[in-house]
This record gives C-alpha cells, sequence and structure tokens, in this order.
C-alpha cells in the first residue's frame, strides 16, 4: 500500500490553468517537449506544443487482451494510466543507424560513423513506473560495465516531469513491484492532479533542474487540504490495484520450476508475437540489420529492437537454442523476474501490465507466476488460468 512520505520536498500548487506556462518555460529553456497526447485512439508519447494537446477528459479501459480510451465527465488530462508507448521510444529507439560504408573510389569505401545527437529533451507526463522503467534501463544501458553509446546520448540532457497516477488500469500492478502511487524515482519535477473544487496541479521538485523550473511558475504555497487531497488520490489508486504479484522468492521459484507442466499450457496459448516485449519499457534486446542502395555505392547498418520470442534471436549454427514457444516464454519470464536480478541486482518488471493488455490471447503474467506457486506447492491443486 501506498505510504506517505516522510521527507517530501516542499510542495506548491499550480493551477490547471497554469499548465501552458509550464510547457512554455520548458520550450523557453531550449528543451524539446515530449507527452502523451491522443492519436487513433490511443494515448501515445510525441511532441506537445502546449496543453491542448494532452488528452484532456480521456480515460481508459484495459484488461488481458484489450484496450480502449474512454471519456471522461471532468476534464482530467491525466485520466489514464499507461499507453503502448513509453520512454523507451525516445531513449532506445527502435531503429537506429550505427555507420555506413560509402563507396570513394573504383575499389575502395569510406566507414561513416553515425551522428550521435544530443538533443535536449523534456519528457512530460511519465507515471511512476516509467520513471523506475528509466531507472532499470540506466542500471542496464548508462551504468552497465560496457555502456550503450546511443542510450548515452539520448539521456545526456534530458528532464524527466512525472505525473502521479490516480486511476489504475485494471492490468497494473505496480503497488507489488514497489513502483506505483507515492513513488517518484529520478522525477526532477512531480506533478499530481487534483480535481476536487479546483482543477490544480501539486508540485515537488525534488532536483535543482526541477526547483529553478518551478521558480518562474506562478504558484501558491500548498495547503494541508492539498496534501490530505495527494494522499487520498495516492491511498484510493493503490487499493484499486486489482492485480498482485508476489515477489517474495519469485526468482526461486522460476528457476527452481523450469520443467514445471504450466509452461506448456502457456505455450497453447502464447503466439510468439513478441508483443510483449515491444510494449515492455524495459525489455532492450536487439539485432543489426544490413542494407544497401540500389547502386551498391553505400552499406549502412542500423540496430533495431528484437524479441527474444523470435525464432533466430537464439539461432547459432545449424538451428535456434530456444526453438520452441514453451522455451521461449519460459526464457522471457524467467529473466525478467529472475536471473534479471542476477545479472542487474533489480527486477527487470516495473508492474506497469502493458505485457497483460497489449498480449492477442491475454495471457497475464501475474495469474501464470501465481499458478505455478501453488502448483508446485500443491501438485494436486487446479491450474486455473
Amino acid at each position: 500500500m501506498y505510504a506517505p512520505e516522510v521527507e517530501a520536498p516542499a510542495a506548491v500548487v499550480l493551477p490547471a490553468s497554469g499548465l501552458d506556462d509550464l510547457l512554455t518555460a520548458l520550450t523557453g529553456r531550449g528543451y524539446e517537449v515530449r507527452g502523451p497526447t491522443l492519436r487513433d485512439g490511443v494515448v501515445i508519447h510525441d511532441r506537445l506544443t502546449g496543453a491542448q494537446d494532452l488528452p484532456r477528459g480521456v480515460g481508459d479501459e484495459q484488461r488481458p487482451g484489450h484496450y480502449r480510451t474512454t471519456p471522461r465527465e471532468d476534464d482530467a488530462l491525466f485520466g489514464y494510466a499507461v499507453g503502448p508507448s513509453s520512454a523507451k521510444r525516445a531513449l532506445f529507439p527502435p531503429r537506429q543507424p550505427l555507420w555506413s560504408a560509402v563507396s570513394v573510389g573504383d575499389a575502395d569505401f569510406e566507414i561513416r560513423e553515425a551522428d550521435r545527437p544530443s538533443p535536449r529533451v523534456a519528457l512530460f507526463g511519465l507515471r511512476p513506473c516509467e520513471l523506475a522503467a528509466i531507472a532499470v534501463q540506466d542500471r542496464v544501458l548508462l551504468h552497465g560495465a560496457v555502456p550503450d553509446e546511443v542510450y548515452t546520448a539520448n539521456r545526456a540532457d534530458l528532464l524527466l516531469i512525472g505525473v502521479e497516477c490516480g486511476d489504475p488500469a485494471a492490468t497494473c500492478f505496480c503497488s507489488s513491484m514497489a513502483t506505483g502511487p507515492g513513488t517518484d524515482q529520478g522525477a526532477d519535477l512531480l506533478l499530481t492532479e487534483l480535481l476536487g473544487g479546483e482543477h490544480r496541479f501539486l508540485l515537488r521538485a525534488p532536483t535543482a533542474a526541477g526547483q529553478a523550473l518551478v521558480a518562474d511558475l506562478d504558484t501558491r504555497p500548498a495547503t494541508e487540504a492539498d496534501l490530505a487531497a495527494r494522499d487520498a488520490l495516492l491511498e484510493d489508486a493503490a487499493g484499486a490495484m486489482e492485480r498482485h504479484l508476489d515477489t517474495d522468492g519469485v526468482h526461486d521459484l522460476l528457476l527452481g520450476n523450469l520443467e514445471h507442466p504450466r509452461w506448456d499450457d502457456i505455450a497453447k496459448r502464447c503466439l510468439a508475437c513478441g508483443n510483449c516485449t515491444l510494449v515492455c519499457p524495459t525489455c532492450f534486446c536487439t539485432t543489426v540489420e544490413d542494407t544497401t542502395d540500389l547502386a551498391g555505392t553505400t552499406a549502412t547498418r542500423e540496430r533495431r529492437w528484437d524479441s527474444c520470442f523470435s525464432l533466430d534471436f537464439t539461432h547459432t549454427g545449424p538451428a535456434s537454442v530456444r526453438n520452441t514457444t514453451r522455451a521461449r516464454y519460459r526464457q522471457w519470464l524467467t529473466h525478467k523476474l529472475a536471473t534479471w536480478i542476477d545479472q542487474f541486482d533489480t527486477s527487470g518488471c516495473v508492474g506497469c501490465g502493458r505485457c497483460i493488455t497489449w498480449c492477442p490471447v491475454g495471457i497475464d503474467l501475474t495469474a501464470e507466476v501465481a499458478t505455478i506457486k501453488r502448483t508446485s506447492e500443491d501438485p494436486d491443486a487446479p491450474a486455473r488460468s
């Protein structure tokens, strides 16, 4: 459950009408602002020009294999959970040029490294689970043994602005992963949308960059009523979570049940489409792809997202090491919840629920872990889906 912060930074209140001032302050500092907007019936992260681009009065309906945006009866600007896109798309793009080989003579060529721009970007409207996902990817790609050049460049001049979630989806389980209501991992500025009475935002600035931003806004000090409204909102959000993942002992549970019959049951339903890895905000598997132009004068190498559900992902020698859907799903789940901890000393899951929502057949990892636990402790227990 949510527990109020002990030593939270001093909070101020910004009226909803002042949100444009915040976005203007960001662009005035040279930031390209990217945040939530509605496109084709889906909340995605894209470039924002003002508060009018935010999904006002939009909620969402999510369940296994199902996503719909829905109208709300209020003017909430952040009245939804999460959509299919995350900060990973900005920091670790789906396709990234690495280098090109260009012909410069009859039998000679020149290798040209791809540019590594460091854009000044403000990621706006990130949920706490998404901030936690950035922290996970930082640990792997920024602070790992071999830092990733592309990720490092994209992360170089980044401002993170979070918005606390008051309306979790039915597929959310972030409270189980300690990444949900009340957490603010890495945010420069954190907003809480309060709708009762005055439509306003509670602002807290944990970093100097966030504090400098707040200093340029027309705000008022937060009252006890404002702080109590935030606590009530987050308490209600935590209590509304319909799903739970028991993380106590999950590492040993999964690695101790690699031959559990439940993997076969999952494989009968899993399409190995890779949707779960594409929408996951922490998955980072890639491959490289070489292309040439029709004239044969330029060859380009790009890195693109890949998935452990791809048959070719573990193609070594004459065949794939994991040549069954059973093996590939087992690899994904055990890596996410178990061996990721061995490698990076953190879970690879932040409980955002995207993999449940965007799975075409609605496979729910929380239910699968619970089934493996129940049936491993009691082999005669029914394997409920």
